[in-house]
């Protein structure tokens, strides 16, 4: 018989018999797909390139940048993105001052424009102490 039921009770699954296929057949290269080492670990697995984005360690599940210039790229655009922000909350404070204490939802308006740079800047910094993982090749 080449498919038989699962022994276990409650359990109605089909298992099939048939011989698997011989492991000798080339794996397929998917494009951008390269081996990195874990900038936390030192462990190497396989990362695709093409997508920009932040690479998981799945052996100690820490993130890294895989190269520097993705980490550089974002650092300064969270930079440029914060310090813009803080102009315009200071802009708008100094700009405001005297209508301020008649309209006191201004001073919400201050503090959100400052607790959004706030965070843009910290992100900047994330990604500038943020550790390179290095690309050993393609696979």
């Amino acid at each position: 018989s080449q498919r038989i039921a699962c022994p276990r009770p409650n359990c109605k699954r089909i298992i099939n018999l048939a011989p698997s296929p011989p492991a000798t057949e080339a794996v397929p290269t998917v494009p951008g797909m390269c081996r990195v080492t874990c900038a936390h670990c030192h462990h190497t697995f396989l990362f695709n390139t093409t997508n920009n984005a932040l690479a998981r360690c799945p052996h100690c599940r820490k993130v890294s940048s895989v190269g520097p210039e993705f980490a550089r790229t974002r650092s300064i655009i969270f930079l440029i993105f914060g310090l813009i922000v803080l102009g315009i909350a200071i802009g708008i404070t100094v700009g405001t001052m005297q209508s301020a204490a008649e309209k006191g939802g201004l001073y919400v308006v201050y503090v959100g424009a400052f607790l959004v740079s706030l965070l843009l800047l910290l992100r900047s910094l994330y990604y500038c102490a943020m550790k390179t993982s290095l690309i050993e090749g393609p696979i």
